[in-house]
């Protein structure tokens, strides 16, 4: 709980108690283990009964600044870091699914997720479905009685689809079930499935939450009871989060707010410059009025995020084109840095997919993905229509 009532002052202002030496900024712990005052109070640690840092692959104040942030950004009672997106993703579920459990879980997926679920899970038993997200009546239908979650993106990467969170809570508190949302997309700051059922908020910080390219976490959210299965998984397995990089992610959550707007303008600006445009199928925002979830988005949602998709006219071959002549934006499998980036998902983030597959989830063979930076707009957009001239 924060004394703080703003989302900007909460994210800036909660920080690690001062040490000694006053220090107004959080120092960075790099050390692998903490001393104990004596062999009771090592006892007491082990045992639980009081609270403190026995060895960083448990904890380590930085990390735990990271994570407390966004307990109280997320409105979530406890979290654990990871050392990436995947790890807390794998974790959230890993760490609660058995063999012979099921996971109903949304067509459109990242990669690495429809990987686990694919090639991973069921060398354990576990076994899943992909449910439509814009035919509802199909999901309650493939609810088994050994359906133990519910997994969701929302906005989906890259197909940017939007999933009503408010049903899809009611839906898993009615068959009792655990709803895990990945909320990388949205960040904190646009979206709290907290607030709609979500028993577990999955985040890759190495992107919105980072912010500039430099470093790779993830972080696990949701109930206490929950947290607590997960914490003695990820303690065992361990899939630490490095001190530096739990000291960079919470110093970069100060700025997410201010941040996250100008990705939103910028991406909200790219896309309505480009819907409509002679050299494109179609353009894809969730805050522009033909996206299909429109209404939803405007809902759930306080800005339409920084990624905009789009279909050059011409397929696989123009789209790379377009890509190599880009200019300025990089090209990069990355999103939500500083710098604008242009991904073909067919070819790299979704390559593992059939295209069947991808086809499903509406990753078409030249669908390009722009994850907004925040240069000044008018660049990221001459850039943009500098090379679909060239790319004709």
């Amino acid at each position: 709980m924060s004394k703080y009532k703003h989302f900007e002052t909460q994210a800036i202002r909660n920080q690690s108690e001062q040490s000694p030496h006053n220090e107004h900024s959080t120092p960075i712990y790099m050390t692998s283990s903490f001393t104990f005052n004596s062999a009771e109070h090592a006892k007491a640690l082990f045992d639980e009964e009081v609270e403190g840092n026995i060895y960083t692959r448990y904890s380590n104040p930085n990390n735990n600044e990271f994570i407390d942030k966004l307990c109280i950004l997320e409105g979530t009672e406890d979290g654990i870091s990871t050392a990436s997106g995947m790890a807390a993703m794998f974790c959230s579920m890993a760490a609660l699914l058995e063999s012979g459990d099921h996971v109903l879980a949304s067509r459109s997926v990242f990669g690495s997720t429809h990987q686990i679920f694919t090639q991973i899970f069921p060398k354990w038993g576990i076994t899943h479905s992909y449910a439509d997200i814009n035919n509802p009546d199909e999901w309650e239908a493939k609810i088994n009685k050994n359906t133990k979650m519910i997994f969701a993106e929302t906005p989906s990467n890259p197909a940017l689809d939007i999933i009503d969170l408010e049903w899809l809570g009611q839906l898993a508190n009615k068959h009792n079930l655990i709803l895990n949302i990945d909320n990388c997309f949205a960040t904190p700051y646009l979206q709290q499935p907290a607030k709609f059922g979500a028993h577990i908020v999955t985040h890759s910080a190495t992107k919105f939450m980072d912010g500039q390219g430099r470093t790779i976490g993830g972080a696990i959210l949701g109930d206490a009871e929950i947290i607590e299965k997960i914490r003695f998984f990820a303690r065992h397995s361990g899939p630490s989060l490095s001190p530096f990089n739990g000291w960079i992610l919470s110093k970069s959550l100060e700025t997410l707010a201010v941040r996250m707007d100008r990705h939103c303008e910028n991406a909200q600006k790219i896309a309505e410059y480009l819907e409509g445009h002679k050299e494109l199928e179609l353009v894809k925002y969730p805050f522009l009025k033909s996206h299909p979830k429109y209404e939803l988005a405007k809902k759930q949602m306080k800005l339409g995020g920084g990624i905009v998709t789009f279909e050059v006219k011409g397929g696989i071959d123009r789209g790379r084109k377009f890509l190599n002549g880009l200019q300025m934006l990089s090209l990069s499998a990355n999103l939500g840095d500083s710098r604008t980036i242009a991904t073909h998902p067919a070819s790299t983030t979704h390559s593992k997919l059939t295209d069947e597959e991808r086809a499903n989830v509406g990753i078409t063979p030249g669908l390009v993905r722009i994850a907004a930076g925040l240069e000044n707009v008018n660049d990221i957009i001459e850039d943009i229509e500098n090379a679909l001239t060239a790319s004709k």
